[in-house]
């Protein structure tokens, strides 16, 4: 009996020993099987919060009188953009500057003026749309005698941050699509993640004629294993 007992606890052990081997033939032999897949999420989305800056320059030799005729011609800039439509909590007119061309010694001063005054009206809003608007009606300014330098509104996509997760999410499902596409081509099943990498978000015009049209890619990194 003592022997039969031996015999069987030999057996046992080596059949366990020998399933522990397979197991270990199988983990070396499919350690390297995996598959790395990018997936791609895009969207063109409008922007939602523009920054515009309105600018105009005034000349003269009476520094009072040229500081009285720039603080009028910001002010006509301000009720022009509130008449159509933007807030005055919207619109911000920077303190004006002056420059006094005599006072630079390494320069001749031959104008006919001495001080040049400078002033910034800025618009800050939400209102991207009515921006554009407004921008094709800067002419009316210029027949109230105000002269103006507009640069290119600044157009930004404040709502990024609710686009991330849904947009990784469509990344995410279309690496989890090449993957399976590669798995039933190489006669394998998709197994898990191994690993996965956020990609870099980039948010760029759609093209230089409609800046105020964002476009959002992002491409993420997945690592399937096979089986």
């Amino acid at each position: 009996m003592n022997r039969m007992k031996e015999a069987a606890i030999i057996a046992v052990g080596m059949i366990l020993m020998g399933w522990f081997v397979k197991c270990g033939i199988d983990n070396f032999a499919n350690k390297d099987r995996q598959v790395t897949v990018k997936g791609l999420a895009e969207r063109e989305v409008p922007a939602d919060r523009v920054t515009w800056s309105i600018s105009t320059t005034e000349m003269g030799n009476d520094l009072p009188a040229l500081y009285q005729r720039i603080s009028q011609q910001a002010d006509k800039i301000k009720r022009f953009l509130v008449q159509n439509g933007l807030n005055e909590k919207e619109i911000t007119i920077n303190p004006p500057s002056v420059n006094d061309l005599e006072a630079n010694t390494w320069s001749e001063n031959r104008k006919s003026y001495r001080y040049t005054a400078h002033t910034t009206v800025t618009v800050y809003t939400k209102k991207v749309e009515k921006v554009n608007e407004v921008i094709y009606r800067q002419g009316d300014l210029l027949e109230q005698g105000v002269a103006i330098e507009s640069g290119y509104p600044d157009y930004e996509l404040a709502s990024f941050q609710e686009l991330k997760p849904e947009m990784m999410e469509e990344a995410i499902k279309a690496a989890q699509k090449t993957a399976e596409q590669f798995a039933d081509a190489s006669n394998s099943s998709l197994g898990g993640i191994k690993t996965a990498g956020q990609g870099q978000f980039e948010i760029d015009d759609r093209d230089q004629n409609t800046p105020y049209i964002k476009k959002v890619r992002v491409v993420t990194t997945v690592t399937y294993t096979l089986k």
